[in-house]
């Protein structure tokens, strides 16, 4: 059962998520990855796998692997991926650290022109793409020209959930120094790690990931979304479900078909809804942000929340639009419900490895 995570006194100030800008590569690579994949099925799974792919509910993924000079996918002829066995961890990490940076300035970038970001004290990154040092977290700091003094924060490997703990952290920050401005980024290149496989399974769980970057300003300034208390748990038994394997060829995920139905089963008790509820009806919550980790995961909290069909629309068109972009995701659905009506009550959620459920409520400032 997930209980709520101790926080600072009452008398404490809300912290608030001020804006949020986003970014993704320019390189669409959803029908020519799903074209590479659907080659490697074998005659039984085809019919499967062609169904699968339809009903995931993505319509684009976005890369920054370039187009060959052909103008061809990562996965043709001359492209990163184009011979077996695919380019190693080296190559990949070189990739990462160039790129990464440059898409995370894009989503810095983009949320400067929606709010000023000046005098930042602190920055708070999430990404489990990718490995350098000096840390995409000084890379960014450097390349932005912040104060020496700002305190970073690098939160790596937690996967789609790593998000909620990043701004659980700058509201922790904020909540105990009231003058903080937290910048908190998140950046994930998962196009980076597409594995040889032949399993169906693990063929459409690669298809959901893409790349993707958004920047987020946390302040004790009434604008925006307040973020109010979080809360966390690790569904029991079920640690072996989502993971990340660390290999020589990239980072393989495992995605067990399972997750649904696990998290369907998880929601669907009663102490666990009430926590992630905050005690309310979940009809009488007005706004969800929840982690658009695939199609059959926003089914699974619908129907087992028993929300409208219309709740989680906006996760859902952000999967649409850019796929599975771990941490990042997150942030998207943000974007999108900051540009929509006031919202009294909110719930944002997403699980990630372990298999682990982290969220937090949240509202509109006054």
């Amino acid at each position: 059962m997930p209980v709520p995570l101790p926080s600072p006194s009452p008398a404490a100030p809300p912290a608030y998520l001020n804006a949020v800008g986003t970014a993704v590569p320019d390189h669409d690579i959803h029908a020519a990855f799903i074209a590479w994949a659907r080659a490697r099925t074998d005659s039984r799974s085809t019919k499967v796998f062609d169904r699968m792919a339809s009903r995931s509910g993505i319509a684009h993924r976005w890369s920054v692997l370039p187009p060959t000079a052909a103008g061809g996918s990562p996965v043709d002829d001359a492209g990163f991926y184009a011979t077996e066995p695919h380019p190693g961890t080296a190559a990949r990490m070189t990739l990462y650290a160039e790129h990464a940076p440059e898409l995370a300035i894009r989503a810095i970038a983009a949320l400067r022109d929606r709010i000023a970001i000046d005098g930042i004290t602190h920055l708070v990154v999430a990404s489990c793409t990718g490995f350098v040092a000096p840390g995409i977290d000084q890379i960014i700091a450097r390349r932005l020209g912040l104060s020496s003094s700002v305190e970073r924060l690098l939160i790596g490997f937690m996967g789609c959930y790593a998000a909620i703990v990043a701004l659980r952290s700058a509201r922790h920050i904020v909540r105990s120094e009231p003058s903080a401005r937290v910048l908190v980024v998140t950046v994930e290149l998962s196009t980076l790690h597409l594995q040889p496989a032949n399993d169906i399974e693990a063929l459409l769980a690669m298809l959901q990931f893409g790349d993707g970057a958004a920047a987020a300003l946390v302040t004790a300034d009434a604008a925006g979304f307040a973020l109010e208390a979080p809360f966390a748990a690790s569904l029991p038994d079920s640690e072996t479900l989502i993971r990340w394997d660390v290999t020589d060829a990239g980072f393989a995920m495992h995605l067990s078909g399972e997750v649904p139905g696990r998290i369907a089963a998880a929601l669907s008790d009663a102490a666990f809804r009430t926590v992630v509820s905050d005690g309310r009806p979940p009809e009488s919550i007005d706004g969800w942000a929840v982690h658009a980790g695939g199609r059959s995961i926003l089914d699974a909290v619908e129907h087992a929340m028993h929300l409208n069909p219309d709740a989680l629309a906006a996760s859902r068109r952000v999967l649409a639009d850019n796929g599975n972009m771990s941490s990042a995701t997150l942030m998207f659905v943000f974007e999108a419900l900051l540009k929509g009506p006031p919202i009294g009550h909110g719930v944002a959620l997403a699980f990630g490895p372990g298999l682990a459920a982290e969220g937090f409520g949240f509202r509109s400032a006054p």
